[in-house]
């Protein structure tokens, strides 16, 4: 071989590239330490979660879609090796669509899943948020999983104070994110029929705007027309706004903090990710990290640079050539 082969510079940029070839099969992977998420998503699909209040390309859409599309961007920027179980909330307690399973590997599932999501999956039309929450950690307490909670807040029937769960006993039982979902201004509920048509809004008529379960949580002199026996929370029909839905931003606060949790507005598909790194609710783990990419990609720029530095030096020499012509003249 001759000396001016190893003279020339292209000869030690080909040898870089094919040596880098060479690494991306001998060493595709390589174990590095990164925040891994283990979650457990419930969601909400209560029928005010129908209410429009987002938008998606300068259109309406649902908080239930909404939140469907933030999942789906969640799923493309969790680490692979995090792991995902799904769930549905309504009335009183969740339900778990399936187990963990690893975000990379399941992708195709879960998305599928995260899609087919849908109101009249809910087996009653009660929305017990509390209730609900208290539920979901009981079960999920001695796993190592990362709850995250997603609703618009608003209980249906509203809540009588003197049967409200006692979430003080969860404090700190384990990690949470509560996400709330929705806007702040009040906005009508979708009516749908049973063959799932939208048929208008709900009206005052539709819906219960005070729970009258047990007792009440009021003295009976303050309560109109109350009668012990027949009329323990008053005669007269009460007139509220229950048939309206906002984001009950407040209470979910109070809630969060009760069990220790985090709480989040979502705002943004890019939130749910940010939420939970703010949160720090990952765990550092040596996991097996794909190098390829990386090694096809130093060869690449070195056999780009073996036509490029020719190029380059063509046109110094030309410029030089060109500056000295008129020079001459």
């Amino acid at each position: 071989m001759s000396r001016a082969v190893f003279t020339d510079y292209r000869f030690y940029f080909l040898l870089v590239a094919f040596s880098s070839m060479l690494l991306m099969f001998v060493f595709p992977q390589r174990l590095e330490n990164k925040p891994i998420y283990n979650l457990t998503v419930i969601v909400d699909i209560t029928r005010s979660m129908n209410a429009t209040d987002y938008e998606k390309d300068a259109k309406p859409i649902s908080r239930l879609e909404f939140m469907k599309q933030s999942l789906q961007k969640l799923l493309l920027d969790l680490p692979c090796e995090s792991t995902i179980s799904l769930g549905i909330f309504t009335e009183r307690r969740s339900t778990l669509l399936f187990e963990p399973i690893e975000v990379c590997s399941g992708l195709t599932e879960i998305e599928s899943t995260i899609n087919a999501l849908d109101w009249r999956m809910a087996w009653a039309a009660d929305s017990r948020i509390a209730q609900g929450l208290k539920q979901t950690i009981e079960i999920l307490k001695k796993s190592d999983s990362t709850l995250v909670f997603m609703t618009d807040g608003q209980e249906a029937p509203p809540v009588n104070p003197r049967y409200a769960p006692d979430l003080l006993t969860l404090k700190d039982k384990m990690k949470g994110l509560i996400v709330g979902v929705g806007g702040l201004q009040a906005v009508p509920i979708p009516k749908f029929n049973e063959r799932g048509e939208k048929i208008g809004f709900y009206s005052a008529d539709d819906v219960p705007h005070r729970s009258t379960f047990g007792e009440s949580n009021l003295n009976p002199e303050a309560i109109e027309g109350f009668d012990a026996r027949n009329a323990p929370f008053g005669k007269n029909a009460v007139v509220g706004t229950e048939h309206l839905s906002a984001l009950q931003e407040n209470y979910l606060q109070q809630i969060s903090q009760t069990v220790g949790f985090h709480y989040t507005r979502l705002i943004d598909s890019d939130d749910l990710k940010h939420s939970l790194d703010e949160a720090k609710l990952s765990k550092i783990r040596a996991v097996q990290t794909d190098q390829r990419s990386k090694f096809a990609t130093l060869a690449l720029v070195f056999l780009m640079l073996i036509y490029i530095l020719p190029t380059l030096q063509f046109m110094v020499n030309l410029s030089s050539k060109f500056n000295s012509n008129r020079s001459g003249t």
